[in-house]
């Protein structure tokens, strides 16, 4: 048995008090892929580098309490990339993957372009350089596993007012036919809607801040584990956990017969 874990912490010190360690040791995880950091490697405690039991790999923005991405391990990778060997990108530190053998697991943070004109621009010019990369990672192979906030809600049924949201970032219509050609053209599996095709309010792993998003559950499903076929056939279980909140994210969990 593999058990994966994607988590947005929206700053690891922040989800470090509110119990996310605490929580974090019960799940037995073979992997955690983290996104939004927002520190750097001397704000990290020991606990946070290298939780019990765990490897950890990271890769920080330049920018001080912005973005980062990182990934635990039981076991100490063979191979580490880091970045997409793009300055912009890798500045913002998005992308993290480690090697195992045959398989690869890669922690991902694209940008949100909800802030203003100017980062969705950015937000575009991003999907549209890590296109070829998913093209050349499904076609090495590999097995391969991609978590990470996408900030991009796919299908009607990933959020919950999809009609109010059809002019907004995240839920435009160019951002999710981009995601539609990486399942049906490249070949990628989004592993919860393999497990769950039809689930809508369970399915959520982000609410705003603003208003009663949480309480009414007035949430957006932009968190997810997309994998090649093969590794994605195995995928026998997928939850988000909402018991306790770390974060304006849930963490996504699925385990894989492996």
């Amino acid at each position: 048995m593999l058990r994966i874990i994607s988590a947005n912490l929206n700053g690891i010190r922040s989800a470090t008090n509110k119990g996310f360690y605490q929580w974090l040791q019960e799940q037995n995880a073979d992997f955690v892929c983290l996104q939004e950091l927002k520190a750097q490697a001397a704000d990290l405690t020991t606990d946070m580098l290298h939780p019990s039991g765990l490897c950890g790999y990271f890769h920080y923005a330049e920018k001080k309490g912005y973005s980062g991405v990182g990934i635990y391990s039981k076991k100490p990778a063979d191979n580490i990339i880091e970045g997409l060997a793009y300055t912009d990108i890798d500045s913002e530190g998005r992308y993290l993957e480690l090697q195992f053998g045959n398989l690869s697991i890669v922690s991902l943070y694209l940008p949100s372009g909800s802030s203003s004109e100017e980062r969705q621009i950015v937000k575009y010019s991003v999907m549209d350089r890590f296109y070829p990369h998913l093209q050349n990672l499904k076609a090495s192979g590999r097995d391969v596993v991609i978590c990470g906030d996408w900030n991009i809600a796919h299908q009607e049924k990933d959020l919950k007012n999809w009609r109010g949201n059809q002019k907004n970032s995240g839920f435009l219509p160019a951002e999710r036919a981009w995601m539609t050609k990486i399942f049906d053209e490249l070949g990628w599996v989004d592993v919860y809607r393999r497990i769950y095709p039809d689930t809508t309010d369970e399915c959520y792993t982000w609410w705003s801040n603003r208003g009663q998003a949480w309480a009414n559950n007035v949430g957006w499903r932009i968190d997810y584990q997309i994998a090649t076929p093969d590794i994605a056939a195995k995928a026998i279980s997928a939850s988000v956990y909402k018991a306790q909140r770390f974060s304006d994210h849930a963490p996504l969990l699925i385990d894989y017969d492996i």
